[in-house]
């Protein structure tokens, strides 16, 4: 509900000199480490296979989780999010540049999904699973979930910016028209992409649950992020009377819904493969419960759950963007942990193997959508202007 309709203050448009130098040292720093991945990969080629493969998930995730809120606010017609949507968008604009980022792991293919490497009655179970396990559809299914994410997040964002200058509720309508289109080829494509890229890391593995489970911490680690850039547009003085306390609740009970429903969806999943105790389901986790990967696998279930889960309980933390702030930074960093343990251990077989190259590749692949997304935020104003719901968005009062 709302209540009184407060008039926004400050600037709607980004303006540089927040920026200063950090974006000439994120671009320096990205080239450093573009060149050091180079060199990783020239001589270390199956290592940089998965330590990049573990960086472009982590980012991949965290763009597509801004498409997935951006949709959401238009499904359901929601007042509260039109203030934040426009930082949603930017963050799912990013999806065009990660299908760039996507093209190195096409030199490296055989040696992440060894599957390709196999000839036709070499393994009955890969003969089972023709003809999606082609090289052929495999590519033919990479191409368009990056094609479908694209465009639109594209589409959505650029439609957003045409109400901002013409003020007609018709985009409102178009987009909202567009989202029920886009709604089940987003599940499809991340469920799929998920199979494809980390489920495929051993195509004897299986589990029905694989796609929810990556979601489930594609829609927190983003909302994460959200909160953390809307906090630093306000304190660099933007957003005020636009985003307040309110806002600020409803982002944090979406965190802690979305951590229960992580942990509901990874606890199903572990619970349903050790009671049916296939081995072809039950190797994915006798992995990653044997020797040091066990270790990260118990922080994962208490960091990612537990702490988080008990710290953003109270109602009082929510309504505090730097006690949510730190959250945020928490449940980002437990995110990250989890695909690390979902890549690498089908590298690492017999243990924890600390890599540069999972450093390099991170700051390389991060500090590149760090610049963009500065470059996006002066592009457009920060918050939509003449959306027909904005204010009710400001004065929300929940």
């Amino acid at each position: 509900m709302s209540g009184h309709d407060p008039k926004p203050t400050g600037s709607a448009t980004f303006d540089y000199k927040h920026v200063g130098s950090r974006f000439l040292g994120l671009v320096a720093l990205a080239i450093v480490a573009y060149i050091a991945v180079g060199f990783g990969a020239w001589t270390d080629t199956k290592q940089f296979a998965f330590s990049y493969l573990f960086a472009f998930t982590f980012f991949l995730t965290i763009c597509m989780g801004g498409l997935f809120w951006t949709l959401v606010h238009h499904a359901v017609d929601a007042e509260w999010s039109v203030v934040v949507r426009r930082q949603m968008e930017n963050i799912a604009s990013l999806l065009v540049v990660m299908g760039l980022l996507f093209i190195p792991l096409i030199f490296v293919a055989p040696k992440l999904w060894y599957w390709m490497t196999k000839l036709p009655g070499q393994d009955i179970l890969l003969d089972e699973k023709w003809p999606y396990l082609t090289k052929e559809f495999f590519w033919i299914r990479a191409a368009f979930y990056f094609l479908f994410f694209a465009i639109a997040a594209t589409w959505l964002r650029r439609n957003s910016i045409k109400q901002d200058a013409s003020g007609s509720a018709r985009y409102t309508l178009l987009n909202r028209k567009i989202t029920f289109a886009c709604l089940p080829l987003f599940a499809v494509s991340l469920t799929f992409a998920a199979i494809d890229w980390l489920m495929g890391l051993d195509y004897h593995w299986f589990s029905t649950m694989w796609g929810v489970y990556i979601f489930a911490g594609t829609a927190l680690s983003s909302m994460c992020v959200l909160v953390l850039i809307v906090t630093a547009l306000r304190n660099a003085g933007y957003f005020q009377n636009v985003i307040t306390l309110e806002h600020y609740h409803i982002m944090g009970k979406l965190m802690l819904a979305f951590t229960i429903f992580w942990a509901y969806i990874g606890f199903s999943q572990y619970m349903l493969i050790w009671y049916a105790n296939i081995p072809e389901e039950t190797v994915y986790f006798l992995r990653r419960n044997t020797e040091s990967w066990q270790i990260l696998s118990t922080a994962l279930v208490v960091g990612h759950f537990f702490v988080p889960f008990l710290m953003l309980l109270p109602n009082l933390g929510k309504k505090k963007p730097a006690f949510l702030c730190g959250m945020a930074i928490w449940i980002l960093a437990m995110h990250l942990l989890d695909i690390y343990v979902v890549v690498l251990p089908a590298l690492h077989k017999a243990g924890v193997v600390l890599s540069w190259l999972d450093f390099a590749c991170l700051v390389a692949i991060g500090c590149t959508l760090a610049a963009l997304f500065l470059k996006r935020l002066g592009d457009a104003p920060l918050w939509p202007q003449r959306d027909p719901r904005l204010p009710q968005s400001i004065a929300l009062k929940n």
